[in-house]
């Protein structure tokens, strides 16, 4: 005899977040290998623009992070070419130089204690959005674990290598989870690197999405109660652990690499 036909949304929900909690699949790789396979994720998903962007994942305890070495692309990035740096951005272990526009990562950790990832690309749909001066509308369900979770930076401040765009950006990030910069790209500051990784796959497909049904339209707003709902649900940390290794998983299989 069937016994949750009867039972209510919320006792549901609670229920499959127990064997969310306890089932999904996730992958055993340590801090380093997923920064290395973030990159490579986010190349495959159109985040790439030649030298431009920044993956850091930092180390809450003594403050240094993990980033990839200026001059490689995403799709050159490994384990063995990555970089551990300092809030100043010199180099503790690996040969090279971080990019210096990684001082504004400096000043988010600083802020957000929370944060544990920070990605900034220039993705094509979230950067055609940057030059049309328009907020990111989440407006869809796969979206909705960004609704009232990405700020906006209104106007550019420049080239972001100095204090001041740091300051500039961590202050308009805020207590959000990711930011649209006008006429520059996409900053996201996640708990995880594999929440912050899902989070930038999210903001280019909603960027996408709405330029899509703007073009058709005008864009419906979603019921703000529904979509805090959606947005907790699939911000659960093991979903977002499940959804990186798929995508790992996919992108090791398409691009025939390994960390």
């Amino acid at each position: 005899m069937e016994t949750t036909l009867t039972m209510d949304k919320q006792s549901i929900m609670a229920k499959s977040r127990e064997e969310i909690a306890q089932k999904l699949p996730e992958g055993k790789w340590s801090e380093k290998q997923k920064v290395a396979l973030t990159c490579r994720i986010l190349f495959a998903q159109g985040h790439d623009s030649g030298l431009a962007g920044q993956i850091t994942a930092c180390d809450k305890h003594s403050g240094e992070y993990f980033t990839q070495p200026f001059g490689y692309g995403f799709d050159e990035i490994t384990t063995d070419n990555l970089l551990k740096v300092n809030k100043d951005l010199e180099v503790i272990e690996g040969d090279g130089m971080p990019n210096p526009a990684n001082r504004f990562h400096s000043w988010i950790y600083n802020a957000r204690p929370d944060v544990g990832c920070i990605i900034h690309t220039h993705p094509p749909h979230v950067s055609a959005l940057s030059m049309l001066e328009r907020p990111l509308k989440i407006s869809h369900m796969d979206t909705c674990m960004l609704y009232d979770d990405v700020a906006f930076l209104a106007k550019w401040p420049g080239v972001p290598v100095g204090n001041e765009e740091g300051e500039i950006i961590s202050g308009i990030l805020g207590d959000k989870r990711a930011a649209l910069l006008c006429h520059h790209g996409l900053v996201v500051a996640g708990r995880t690197i594999e929440e912050a990784c899902m989070l930038a796959i999210q903001c280019e497909r909603a960027a996408k999405l709405q330029l899509l049904a703007e073009a058709a339209g005008e864009i419906k707003e979603v019921n703000p109660e529904l979509a805090k709902e959606a947005h907790d649900w699939i911000l659960q940390d093991k979903r977002s652990k499940a959804g990186f290794a798929y995508y790992a998983r996919r992108t090791q299989k398409e691009c025939d690499f390994t960390v």
